[in-house]
C-alpha cells in the first residue's frame, strides 16, 4: 500500500466485524508498531493484547460506565469539545460521533482485539505516540481498522488490576486501542479544516504562505453513498 494512501485513508473506524484478527495478522501489525522511534531506544512500552471473551464483558460493563461519565462532564461543560463548522454543521456532526460511539460501546464485547497500551516514565506520550500511530497504520495495511480511547481511565485501577498489571514498577495506562475489519468503507476525511487555517510560519497567527483547499492526495474514487464513521 502507497504510504500516502495509509495516512490519508487510515480514520477510526468505531463499526466492526466480530470476525477475529489472525494471530499472524496481529503478529505483523504489533512487529511494525515497536519500530517506531522512540527517545534512546527505551522501548517504555508494553501492549497487552485481550481477545479473551470474559474479560471483554467486564470491560465491556466498565466502558459503559465510564462513557456515560464522560458524557455527564461533557455536557455540564467540564470537557470541551470545539467542532469545526456552523451551528448546524457542528451539531450533525456531534449527532454522528454519538451515534457511532454508540455502537461500539454497546458492540463492545464483540470487538475481536483488544490492545491495551502501557508506558513508563514518557514524558508525556513522546515515545508511545508514535508506537501507536504505528500500529493504525499497520493494522490499515491489514485491511483492519481500530479506534484508540481513553474512556477507561476513569477506572483505570479497576482495569490495572484485572490485567494484573505491575502498577508498583510504574507502569501506566495510555490508552485502549479496539481491532476488527470495519463494517464501513476507507476515504479521506473531507470534514478537516485546510492546512492555512490550522498553520502559520515563524509567528503564531503568520500566513503559512500556501493555501491547500482539497486534499492533496484523492486516491481511488468510492461508490456514492459510502458511509464512513467519525
Amino acid at each position: 500500500m502507497d504510504v500516502r494512501e495509509a495516512l490519508y485513508t487510515t480514520r477510526m473506524m468505531r463499526r466492526m466485524r466480530p470476525d477475529p484478527i489472525p494471530l499472524e495478522t496481529q503478529c505483523r501489525i504489533l512487529d511494525a508498531a515497536i519500530r517506531a522511534p522512540n527517545g534512546g531506544n527505551t522501548q517504555r512500552w508494553h501492549f497487552l493484547v485481550v481477545d479473551d471473551r470474559e474479560h471483554k464483558e467486564k470491560l465491556a460493563e466498565l466502558y459503559r460506565e465510564c462513557r456515560e461519565r464522560e458524557y455527564q462532564e461533557i455536557a455540564a461543560g467540564l470537557m470541551g469539545r470545539s467542532l469545526h463548522g456552523d451551528d448546524e454543521e457542528r451539531a450533525e456532526t456531534l449527532r454522528k460521533i454519538k451515534a457511532s460511539g454508540k455502537y461500539f460501546t454497546d458492540h463492545f464485547a464483540e470487538i475481536p482485539l483488544l490492545i491495551f497500551v502501557f508506558s513508563i516514565d514518557d514524558h508525556g506520550g513522546a515515545n508511545i505516540y508514535p508506537a501507536i500511530w504505528s500500529t493504525f497504520l499497520a493494522a490499515r495495511a491489514e485491511g483492519v481498522g481500530g479506534v484508540m480511547s481513553t474512556v477507561l481511565r476513569y477506572a483505570e485501577d479497576t482495569v490495572t488490576d484485572m490485567l494484573h498489571v505491575p502498577v508498583e514498577q510504574g507502569w501506566r495506562m495510555t490508552a485502549m486501542l479496539a481491532f476488527g475489519y470495519p463494517l464501513g468503507r476507507w476515504g479521506v476525511a473531507a470534514n478537516r479544516r485546510p492546512v492555512h487555517e490550522v498553520a502559520s510560519r515563524n509567528h503564531w497567527g503568520q500566513p503559512f504562505g500556501a493555501e491547500i483547499p482539497a486534499p492533496l492526495w484523492s486516491g481511488p474514487t468510492e461508490p456514492a453513498g459510502t458511509q464512513h464513521n467519525a
